[in-house]
Order: C-alpha cells, then sequence, then structure tokens
C-alpha cells in the first residue's frame, strides 16, 4: 500500500504554528514511508475562501520545505459530492430535515431539563408525507442530516454504538455515537458541510492515513460510519495534540497569531519554526535540525504527548542562533547578496559574524560597521583616550593578514602596560561602537590598515 497523506485547511486566511504542525506531520511521516503528500483546500465555504489565501497557504509551505504531489480544491469537485448524496439517500442513511435553529435551540433545552444528553431526537424520521407538504408549502427547505448506524445489523443483537480504532498517536481511542446527534451534511441552501467532502475525497484520492489535531477525535467516529456507508474501508487516523500560546490560549487564523507569515518577516529560519512546531509536545529534546530529512529522524508520531503543548516564541530564537551560528555561506550567500553583502570579502565576513547574530539580516548592521565604522561614536575617559592614542601609534604595518590583531595587541601590551578587559574593551568600542561582537582577530584583516587607522578617537 502506498503511504498517501493529505493537508486540508480551508483558505479563509494565513496558516499559523499550529496548522504547520499539521503539514509538517503529514510531511514527515509521508517521507519516512516514501509516499505522497497532498495539498487539499476545503473551500466549499464560497462567501470566506479566496484563492489569495489558497496562494499565501501553499507560499508558506514551500518556505518550509513542502512541497504537494498534488493540489486539490474542494469547490471544483461538487458533482462527486452530489453523487454520494444521491448513494446516501438511496441507501436510506440521509434523511431531510426542516427545524429551524430556533426549534433545534429550544428542543436541546428540553432535553436538558429531562436529564437527557442535547442530542437530536431524530423526530424528522417520524414526519409523515402531509407535514413534509406543509413545510414546505411554507417555504421551508430541509437541511440533510447522517443516519448514525448501531453496527450490528442484527435485530436480535444488543445496540452497539461505540466505534473503536487504533490511533497512530493516542493508541486505542473510543467514540460513543449515541453521545452525539447526527450530523448534518448538506445545509438548507445545498451547499456541504466539512464532514461529507472530507470523507469523499479521502476516498477518491487514495488517503491512507489521515494525521490532525486532537480536536478532531470526536469527528473520527462519526467519519468512520460514513466511510462505511460509502462501502469504503476507513484510513488509519492519527491525532496529535494541538499548541496554544504561553498563557495557554488556542490559536486562530482569524487572530493571526504565531502566523507563518510574521514569523518569517521576523527573520525566524523555517527550520527553526519546524523544528519547533514538530518536537514541542513530543518525547523527543527539542533542537534546530538543519533541515526536514534530518527531522523526519526525530519525528515519531507515537511520541506525541496527549496534552497540549504550549508553543513559545522565544524558544524559536534559541533554535533560530544555533542554525545562524552554523550556516555555511554557500547557504547564505545569495541572501546577503539581496542585503547588499558581496564581493571577496563576503565569505569571511559571514564566517566572522554569523556566531553573533539572532537573525539573517542583523548581519547588514556588522556589514555597515565594517565598511563605516562605528555608526555611534563612544565616549571614552581621559584615561581611554591616552591609551588608545598609544594604541593606534603602534598599528602594525602591512601586509594586514590573520595574525595582525595578535601582532597588534602584544605591541599595545607592551608599550601601556594594559592587558584583559582593560586592553580590549576600549578597542573594541573605538572600532565597533559596541562592548561585545564577532572577534576583533577576524574582523581587522577585513577592516584593513586604512579602515582601522580612520577609527582612532
Amino acid at each position: 500500500m502506498t503511504v498517501t497523506v493529505r493537508f486540508a485547511p480551508s483558505p479563509t486566511g494565513r496558516i499559523h504554528i499550529g496548522n504547520a504542525r499539521t503539514a509538517l506531520f503529514n510531511w514527515l511521516f509521508a517521507l519516512n514511508n516514501k509516499g505522497r503528500f497532498i495539498q487539499r483546500f476545503d473551500d466549499t465555504d464560497i462567501g470566506r475562501s479566496k484563492q489569495e489565501f489558497a496562494d499565501a497557504i501553499l507560499y508558506d509551505l514551500h518556505w518550509l520545505g513542502i512541497f504537494p504531489d498534488a493540489t486539490e480544491y474542494q469547490s471544483r469537485r461538487f458533482e462527486v459530492y452530489d453523487a454520494a448524496v444521491e448513494r446516501l439517500k438511496s441507501a436510506g442513511v440521509l434523511y431531510a430535515c426542516y427545524e429551524t435553529p430556533e426549534e433545534l435551540d429550544l428542543r436541546r433545552k428540553v432535553r436538558r431539563t429531562r436529564g437527557l444528553p442535547p442530542v437530536y431526537g431524530r423526530e424528522a424520521l417520524a414526519l409523515t408525507h402531509e407535514q413534509v407538504a406543509e413545510y414546505q408549502a411554507d417555504g421551508r427547505r430541509p437541511h440533510w442530516r447522517f443516519l448514525l448506524p448501531n453496527f450490528t445489523g442484527d435485530p436480535l443483537q444488543p445496540e452497539r454504538t461505540e466505534v473503536h480504532w487504533s490511533d497512530l498517536v493516542r493508541g486505542e481511542e473510543t467514540v460513543d455515537l449515541a453521545s452525539l446527534s447526527d450530523p448534518v451534511l448538506v445545509r438548507e441552501d445545498g451547499t456541504y458541510l466539512y464532514t461529507l467532502p472530507s470523507v469523499v475525497d479521502d476516498i477518491e484520492m487514495g488517503v491512507s492515513h489521515v494525521i490532525r489535531g486532537d480536536d478532531h477525535v470526536t469527528n473520527t467516529g462519526v467519519q468512520i460510519a460514513l466511510f462505511k456507508a460509502l462501502g469504503a474501508e476507513p484510513p488509519v487516523f492519527g491525532h496529535h495534540n494541538l499548541l496554544t500560546t504561553v498563557s495557554g490560549e488556542g490559536l486562530s487564523k482569524r487572530t493571526g497569531a504565531l502566523s507563518i507569515e510574521s514569523l518569517r518577516e521576523d527573520g525566524i529560519e523555517p527550520m527553526a519554526v519546524a523544528s519547533l512546531a514538530v518536537l514541542v509536545g513530543t518525547s523527543e529534546n527539542v533542537a534546530a535540525a538543519h533541515d526536514l530529512a534530518e527531522l523526519a529522524g526525530h519525528f515519531d508520531p507515537a511520541a506525541t504527548s496527549k496534552s497540549s503543548a504550549k508553543f513559545d516564541p522565544d524558544e524559536l530564537f534559541v533554535l533560530n542562533r544555533v542554525l545562524m551560528h552554523h550556516m555555511p555561506f554557500d547557504e547564505a550567500r545569495d541572501r546577503l547578496m539581496v542585503l547588499g553583502i558581496s564581493g571577496e570579502q563576503a565569505e569571511p565576513f559571514w564566517l566572522a559574524v554569523r556566531g553573533n547574530l539572532d537573525r539573517l539580516a542583523d548581519a547588514v548592521g556588522w556589514w555597515r560597521i565594517l565598511r563605516e565604522g562605528p555608526q555611534d561614536r563612544p565616549e571614552f575617559s581621559e584615561d581611554d583616550r591616552d591609551f588608545l592614542g598609544q594604541a593606534f601609534e603602534v598599528l602594525p604595518e602591512e601586509p594586514w593578514n590573520g595574525t595582525v590583531w595578535k601582532e597588534w595587541t602584544g605591541k599595545i601590551r607592551e608599550a601601556t602596560g594594559r592587558k584583559g578587559k582593560g586592553l580590549f574593551m576600549p578597542l573594541r568600542l573605538a572600532l565597533t561602537g559596541l562592548p561585545s561582537g564577532p572577534e576583533l582577530a577576524d574582523l581587522l584583516p577585513l577592516m584593513g590598515r586604512e579602515g582601522t587607522l580612520a577609527r582612532r578617537p
């Protein structure tokens, strides 16, 4: 069996880190099993779904390193869903209901007062032809509910309403359909809710594994019943824990909280995002993977906790720094050129400064210091000014190479008697304008003798 997974967001906004977690779980599972990844857009809500959001989601996925084998749009598949509806009606498991929202709400309240679960009581199954005709004469249009089964098929056996499956993440799971209302599959206006198109597409597209957030666990019981009603074997399901903000709030596309777009604009590397999104809330140590192939080696759905995981953006910067500090110049070259950093000095410059960067764009500040000198001239005490005057008097002559810093500081120590912080801090401030940064032994050869001398206070 070819492993086939899918990621099926609604294109009604930008995806956030929680959505990316689901996409990455599916991508890595397919990667580990040499399978296929389908990008499927649940865009049946024509009013809210927009192509610009679908395009943006694809861009975000590509940025993360996910490149779907196929891209599908549910809005282009209504004929397939219409055919499935007719099959369910013919089988007697899709029935018309005429209640208004107000009537349904009143019935739920009545059931609660009687100590009964507030589920739909299947009153529509008892409607007479006359009652249906009266509703239709009043202009009411039906919504259509799926009749949840009891699974025995034998009237002599006691009713069994539990659905069982072995979950990739959570182990053995059970949903009791008796605790649920028969779900509405088709609205009064003929549009489809999530459940029917999802199941029909999973069947038609040969989806073998459905990996998604654990907020869908209850839906899975209903969907397994619908798979069987349509004569199909259900896929393997896996429900991972959800990510929340540090304060425990849920993530939402509508608020833009921790959107992939905002993280990218904040200078976070895609592998910092992917590593934290996948590994947080699992038994694996959270560490920055170099690429998705490496991350796949640390990915195991069963290692995921059943409780929600808090996503702390501060951890992203820790991982981002690790990635910066080890990024080869070949990976950074093109991005540095876009920032105006190029030429013969670009590679030694990158190797000198990368260990001090939080984001790649931070390299621009050091490039400016290298080319133009300190952006803000520091104030020196009289003693330090005298010291720096002596220091620049013994500045070595050219050739200017990798040993010049050691040679210069040796001469300074001999001329002034200073050492340690008293020697190095004034020099660092004079050369860069900052109290910390890359090794001056690496920067000095890039400044050149003339550029170094120009920094004399």
